[in-house]
């Protein structure tokens, strides 16, 4: 993404949960940056909320082999919520499912996080609304369902306000008839 800052643009690189926070092309937008300084380039990451940039700073400075790239992704596959409940609870699989993390990736996240992650415990208000989304279904399900209709070119807000009825009007729903649910409801 190009950030115009009174004439001059700036490349930023920004995971999936700030994007999906963006403005129309041409709004007025705050993010908060991290520069990364390496040999050859100068990077630019950009969050729109303190937790993901705290999450992502506290990935890559203190969890051995996870470089920004990877930092992205994880906040890219999963809310810094979610992300801590899991690291908290350690939940190898849910975190495993993030793209390029895998079993032995996700173990050590675990354990060099585990006691870094608490003092961030308390959710922002918009991650919040996130967590609330289908409580009776698995996170998982429920995270693979909005990015499914996400996918489809529905507005991630309405997805999450899809699925969370979906599953009010039948908890223990498969995934195919939750996604048949919300397609229903959000073609109204």
């Amino acid at each position: 993404m190009t950030v115009d800052v009174q004439g001059v643009g700036y490349e930023l690189l920004i995971p999936l949960s700030s994007y999906d926070k963006l403005p129309q092309p041409g709004n007025e937008v705050k993010l908060l940056t991290h520069l990364a300084i390496r040999e050859d380039a100068h990077v630019l990451y950009g969050f729109m909320t303190v937790r993901e940039r705290e999450l992502f700073r506290l990935l890559i400075n203190n969890v051995s082999g996870i470089g920004p790239k990877i930092a992205l992704n994880i906040l890219s596959g999963m809310n810094a919520t979610a992300f801590r409940g899991a690291v908290a609870n350690a939940d190898v699989k849910a975190l495993s499912q993030i793209n390029g993390v895998g079993k032995k990736t996700a173990e050590r996240l675990i354990v060099e996080l585990r006691d870094r992650v608490a003092p961030l415990a308390s959710p922002e208000p918009s991650d919040q609304s996130r967590a609330t989304i289908g409580e009776g279904a698995p996170s998982a399900k429920r995270d693979d369902l909005v990015s499914a209709l996400v996918n489809l070119g529905y507005q991630r807000t309405a997805a999450e306000r899809a699925i969370a009825t979906a599953f009010l009007e039948e908890p223990d729903a498969t995934f195919e008839a939750a996604l048949k649910s919300a397609l229903r409801l959000l073609s109204r």
